[in-house]
């Protein structure tokens, strides 16, 4: 397994819950796969760098994980079908 670090920015108007379950949701596509979360943060309502599907804020979370490369696959759908999320990124960090 290899170690990445992920970030991903949910709209800023979504309500408590949804914000709890994006991040759970994303949380569990790397635990299931016997990956492990190594920190996490939630780093709250962040202004954006540039205007993101007419949002000019978002509400950013991030953590460290251990994985494998189809858990990394995995995460990159589970993001492109969360209707909330409207960022992600995860990358590789050097050994």
């Amino acid at each position: 397994m290899k170690k990445y670090e992920v970030m991903f920015i949910v709209k800023p108007d979504a309500q408590e819950e949804v914000l709890k379950k994006s991040f759970e949701d994303i949380k569990n596509v790397f635990v299931k796969d016997g990956g492990t979360i190594l920190e996490e943060k939630d780093l709250g309502n962040k202004e954006l760098a540039y205007e993101v599907d007419k949002y000019n804020k978002g509400h950013y979370f991030w953590f460290i994980a251990n994985a494998n490369e189809t858990t990394i696959k995995e995460f990159d759908r589970a993001a492109r079908l969360n209707e909330s999320i409207i960022r992600f990124i995860c990358v590789k960090v050097g050994e």
